[in-house]
């Protein structure tokens, strides 16, 4: 049996989503509990099991346990009122987003703009069976929304649903098929994360209290009580690597990349092709016996939204967590296509200001990108698209002014990579602060033109969306 067609005008007669045909919607009733997240575990343990403890002891302690138990009632009264007040819907092409009591907050999310939108489950919601959809958009703005929590079939047709809408397309259209690119094998990822800097130096910690612990217990001891902050804090970092990095996958798609990775919180991120401001490969030095690199993406930074997006603490987060140089070489030519072979050796002169890095210094451009490399225990290679670049800079030290030397710097909007073309000569330095600046216009007006025919080009297909007939793509 086959549905009727949407007439023009309204979304998907009959088999539209709640919440996209105009009515409010709330969230699950459980996104109280998920979004307390670890203070929801912490209030467990400081209240709930002293409450028990107090009963099993019986008679005294029966005021604290009242306490306790007016804690627990006021808890769960706000969370309730949190999600009375808290309700979307899709209306007019905008997601409108309402929340707070005393504070009434009205957020609204043109589709138009959604550049993008992630599904993240943190353990406890995968619980529970619920995942968070967070949108991105594309103004500029630093705005970003969140729908937390729907359960996980939920926010996937919700999520595909929206993407159809802010595409302009029919809102049953499904997501874009993807075509997987690389998966990072566990046991890699474990040597890699040991072989780096915290993993080497848990490892080196965790040794020496073994041997001490052979050879004078007492000592042993002694050293652990005083250390155990400092050593709990190298452990959570290394585990956060683990964590954000298990199990990633990279897939293309139509509308970018995506990420799937996560141990406890999973989550699935689309990075489009225009927010990436620069990729980054490190090749550690432990790393490169065995022929293993890392690549990094760089997005566009956005202000500090607070705890709503603290997932964009990942913005420079891995491409490929570790992998050889041809997985680095495919994932670029990738998303980075046309890069510069020839590279540029600095003047023999850099020798007496870096002997050591001297070797792997270099750079090179064309008319789209431009790639440098520094570094000798830890060798760094940024690609920066020269669209991308907002600022071109020369910086000259104190002991390159006596070599007459210099670096220019290429500033983005990203938050991690700055290509910097190290230790150039005087004169190379002031020739590249007038050709960078005028390849960088030109980048970007062909940037606009390729963008302008790619939308002239999507054009025609909007109209479909409201009836059965399609024109010529």
């Amino acid at each position: 049996m086959t549905d009727p067609p949407s007439t023009a005008g309204t979304p998907s007669a009959g088999r539209s989503m709640p919440g996209l045909g105009g009515d409010w919607q709330r969230l699950h009733p459980l996104s109280p509990l998920v979004r307390a997240g670890r203070g929801a575990i912490a209030l467990f343990v400081v209240v709930v099991i002293p409450v028990l403890g107090s009963q099993n002891a019986g008679g005294g302690g029966g005021g604290g346990s009242l306490e306790h138990l007016a804690i627990i009632l006021v808890v769960f009264a706000l969370g309730v009122i949190s999600w009375l007040v808290t309700r979307w819907r899709v209306s007019d092409g905008v997601l409108l987003v309402e929340a707070g009591l005393l504070r009434r907050t009205s957020e609204r999310f043109p589709l138009s703009q959604i550049q993008a939108i992630d599904t993240v489950r943190p353990g406890l919601a995968r619980i529970f069976g619920l995942a968070e959809l967070r949108i991105r958009l594309a103004s500029g703005t630093g705005k970003a929304g969140r729908l937390a929590y729907l359960t996980n079939d939920e926010a996937e047709a919700l999520r595909a649903r929206l993407l159809a809408l802010a595409h302009g397309l029919a809102e049953e259209t499904p997501a874009p098929p993807e075509r997987p690119l690389v998966s990072i094998p566990t046991g890699q990822l474990v040597v890699s994360i040991l072989l780096s800097g915290p993993g080497l130096l848990l490892g080196s910690v965790v040794l020496g209290l073994g041997l001490l612990a052979t050879l004078a217990p007492g000592a042993a001891a002694a050293t652990l009580s005083g250390g155990t902050a400092p050593l709990i804090g190298v452990f959570v970092g290394v585990f956060r690597r683990f964590n954000a990095e298990y199990r990633l996958q990279v897939a293309e798609a139509p509308d970018g990349l995506r990420l799937r990775s996560g141990l406890v919180e999973t989550s699935a991120e689309t990075i489009p092709a225009g927010r990436i401001q620069a990729i980054r490969m490190i090749e550690p030095l432990a790393w490169r016996p065995l022929g293993w690199c890392r690549l990094e993406v760089d997005v566009a930074s956005q202000k500090n939204r607070g705890r709503q997006d603290r997932n964009q603490a990942k913005a420079g987060r891995a491409l490929l967590p570790v992998g050889s140089h041809a997985q680095a070489a495919f994932l670029l030519g990738r998303v980075f296509p046309d890069q510069p072979d020839d590279r540029l050796r600095p003047p023999a002169r850099v020798r007496w200001k870096s002997p050591f890095r001297f070797r792997f210094l270099s750079w090179a451009a064309n008319d789209t990108y431009a790639v440098t490399t520094s570094g000798r225990i830890r060798r760094v290679t940024d690609w920066v698209p020269l669209a991308k670049v907002q600022s071109v800079r020369c910086v000259e030290g104190p002991v390159q002014r006596r070599l007459r030397l210099g670096s220019v710097h290429l500033d983005t909007a990203g938050r991690r990579v700055h290509a910097v073309i190290r230790d150039r000569d005087r004169a190379e330095t002031a020739d590249l602060m007038t050709d960078l600046p005028d390849r960088c216009r030109r980048a970007r007006a062909l940037e606009t033109i390729r963008r302008a025919g790619v939308l002239h080009t999507a054009a025609p297909a909007q109209p479909a969306a409201a009836g059965p007939h399609r024109g010529p793509a």
